[in-house]
């Protein structure tokens, strides 16, 4: 599909080096809609190659346009995460690379002086969060006037993170006409259809996969696990096997992700952590190191679940299940991307037996049973469950004796006395003083 496009020579000369030689599947359905100009609302699942698919179309349509070099930002592009925007940035310098076309990454974190000096600089694309883009519209920094295109990447997630107010503000900034793409790997969020009724103008909506479908090339397991120590244990078994080439283990807290990174240093495994509390340059440094393979797991948060794309991600391990089927989805959407496959491992206790089976009903799939040699669980899941394959609770009404219930009557009728009506309670100390019987001399 893609060679039948009349693409600029210099994207075509990106994409040669790239070595793009055939179109995903939402790749094909994408690109051509962008290039007719309608408003899209996209639902592919994670990896499929979104990012390509909007990029591509929009940066044709400048070069084919060829606007004036000081008409402001062209494209914008906006992202939940830090992380997303570094990834996004490096795909569409790598694909502009042949054109005389730049972009820049605008967000929190950053210097806000030295971003504005970027800003003079008119760079065509801006990948943003939509926090510090508006801050930069409001201090008539950014110049969103000519926009040509709008894009909402990980749209569910903005709105998650409450930034729905912040992408509403900053569209009313951009020119009135606009082509506004949403995409995500789910679009189910109920703030989307406000987002939706506001910015986009009779949307069409392309669907690539079943929103809930797991990935198609990845292989879920689940291993038991009797507590947190027996986690920990579990987890260095599965790194010291080996096996992989990077692997993710991702936790829910952000001072877990600290912790399993010191265990598993502890244990000589080449491993960083990744989370909200480091800094802008911290997590740089970390996804360097992971890139350049000076080290083999980053242990996260769910900071790193959207828009983190290294290649050779193989291995996913969720030390705690995550709250939801969505987040599920983006956990394991790290590995099995661009036609490689990918292995995603959950450790489930007891208490979080529930909690899986609700992520598997969800998915419509079973995760593979699995022990680790040596280390295998007391716990085998519940003794009863429920149809649904939940664990079945056991209720016990409490005994009750005609004794006991003529002691409550009596103590109804004593209500207020000294000692409620019985003698015992006025030994107990808290009581009352009770008053001296008068006794003749």
């Amino acid at each position: 599909m893609l060679e039948e496009l009349e693409l600029d020579r210099g994207l075509r000369l990106s994409m040669s080096e790239l070595g793009f030689e055939q179109a995903t599947e939402v790749q094909q359905a994408v690109v051509p809609a962008v290039l007719e100009g309608s408003d899209l609302r996209v639902t592919a699942e994670t990896g499929s190659g979104k990012t390509l698919a909007y990029l591509l179309p929009a940066l044709q349509r400048m070069l084919a346009n060829k606007p004036n070099r000081n008409a402001g930002a062209l494209a914008v592009v906006l992202v939940p995460t830090r992380e997303l925007a570094r990834q996004v940035l490096k795909n569409c310098r790598d694909l502009m690379a042949k054109t005389p076309l730049s972009a820049q990454a605008i967000t929190g974190g950053a210097d806000f002086k030295y971003q504005r000096a970027l800003l003079r600089k008119n760079p065509e694309v801006i990948i943003a969060t939509p926090g510090r883009l508006l801050e930069h519209c409001e201090k008539r920094s950014a110049d969103l006037a000519s926009l040509q295109t709008l894009v909402l990447d990980e749209a569910d997630r903005m709105l998650d993170m409450g930034f729905r107010d912040e992408v509403l503000k900053v569209a009313e900034y951009c020119g009135d006409k606009r082509q506004v793409i949403l995409l995500s790997a789910t679009l189910r969020h109920k703030g989307l259809a406000i987002v939706t009724k506001e910015l986009l103008h009779e949307p069409k909506t392309i669907t690539v996969n079943e929103v809930r479908a797991p990935h198609s090339s990845i292989h879920h397991q689940r291993i038991l696990a009797d507590s947190q120590e027996h986690k920990d244990r579990l987890l260095v078994a599965l790194m010291q096997n080996g096996g992989f080439t990077r692997a993710l283990v991702f936790a829910n807290k952000r001072i877990t992700a600290e912790r399993l990174s010191g265990l598993m240093g502890h244990h000589d495994l080449r491993c960083g952590s990744l989370h909200g509390d480091l800094s802008t340059e911290e997590r740089k440094h970390v996804l360097t190191q992971y890139r350049d393979s000076k080290i083999d797991i980053i242990s996260a948060s769910d900071v790193a679940a959207r828009g983190l794309d290294v290649k050779e991600i193989d291995l996913v391990v969720n030390y705690d299940l995550p709250r939801s089927g969505d987040d599920y989805l983006h956990r394991t959407g790290r590995t099995g991307r661009a036609g490689s496959t990918g292995l995603a491992v959950s450790l489930v206790s007891a208490n979080e037996w529930n909690l899986m089976v609700s992520i598997q009903r969800y998915l419509k799939t079973d995760f593979e049973k699995r022990a680790l040699p040596g280390l295998k669980a007391k716990y085998a899941g519940p003794k009863k469950t429920k149809g649904s394959g939940k664990a079945a609770g056991s209720k016990k009404k409490p005994k009750t004796t005609k004794a006991k219930a003529k002691s409550r009557a009596r103590n109804q009728k004593a209500k207020g006395r000294p000692g409620g009506g019985n003698k015992q309670q006025s030994n107990d100390g808290f009581a009352p003083l009770m008053k001296k019987k008068k006794t003749d001399d």
